[in-house]
């Protein structure tokens, strides 16, 4: 039985258009997001094969992809529920997020100081990568980080609560070479619920994820 598995999307093909277009959303569900979920799972059958016949070898690139495919699972699990065909917009406290837009302008100075920090990070990723807001556990703040592939330049202990996936995959049928007019309208599909809950959830479980001195 496979370990990991490919969930459903939480809405239709077209929800996110003209954001993102349907054809996009098929392709990068049930093609780029399914090939991750199978290079996972491949690769922790390949190392128990490694294991039981003690053949080292190969351990280092095994490793690495392990790190690459779950991750890349991981952060497009992530990707998908951030999006909402009615999300966009600043997080406030009358729509029920206001401790998310505290702990945000408590972190950057001000929304306009994160939403371009986080811009930025994504739009000029080398290559392939992600920009995440994440919640890091030893400060108690929120951090953007810059990730490429989907494994590199991470902070240790730090829970992603927001992703804008920077891959050619995510929007070159729509967007062609111009990634950062695909990075400013993402900002018109954030799921702010959805990241206040993955934000309360990462506090709520920040003493028991990273024993700080």
């Amino acid at each position: 039985m496979a370990t990991y598995t490919l969930p459903e999307l939480p809405y239709d093909y077209a929800a996110l258009a003209p954001v993102i277009s349907p054809e996009i959303i098929e392709l990068h569900h049930d093609k780029h997001h399914a090939a991750y979920v199978k290079g996972a799972n491949d690769t922790l059958e390949q190392l128990a094969e490694a294991r039981d016949k003690e053949s080292w070898g190969s351990i280092n690139g095994l490793e690495k992809n392990l790190a690459f495919h779950l991750s890349g699972h991981i952060l497009h699990s992530i990707y998908w529920h951030n999006m909402s065909g009615d999300g966009g917009g600043e997080p406030h406290e009358k729509d029920g997020v206001g401790e998310l837009a505290d702990a945000i302008a408590e972190s950057f100075g001000s929304y306009a100081g994160f939403k371009a920090q986080l811009t930025k990070a994504a739009a000029t990723t080398q290559g392939s990568g992600w920009g995440v807001l994440a919640y890091e556990p030893v400060s108690g703040r929120l951090i953007v980080e810059q990730i490429y592939d989907h494994q590199g330049n991470v902070g240790q202990g730090s829970v992603p609560i927001l992703v804008f996936d920077a891959w050619e995959h995510a929007f070159y049928l729509q967007y062609k070479n111009q990634k950062v007019d695909f990075i400013e309208a993402m900002w018109r599909v954030v799921n702010w619920q959805d990241v206040a809950k993955r934000y309360a959830a990462a506090k709520e479980r920040a003493n028991t994820l990273l024993l700080a001195p």
